[in-house]
């Protein structure tokens, strides 16, 4: 009954994490300058290191973490 009480506040935190991320980046609509030819840039090149790239993977390991909590806490019901 602990473990659970613990998971789901672990659930719900991740929940706004993942919330709070998601509107911190930046829209497809600011990637458009590839169309010219602005991804060759500096910032184009290293994106994945740059505050988004790092947004980014945080959001794919709290989703994957969302994923596996949910499916324990809705195995743990029976």
């Amino acid at each position: 009954m602990m473990l659970r009480t613990i998971l789901t506040i672990i659930f719900i935190l991740i929940c706004v994490a993942i919330t709070i991320i998601v509107l911190l980046q930046e829209g497809k609509s600011a990637g458009l300058g590839a169309i010219s030819g602005a991804a060759d840039t500096y910032w184009g090149k290293n994106k994945g290191r740059s505050m988004d790239g790092m947004l980014v993977k945080i959001t794919k390991y709290l989703g994957i973490l969302f994923i596996v909590l949910a499916a324990v806490l809705n195995i743990s019901k029976f």
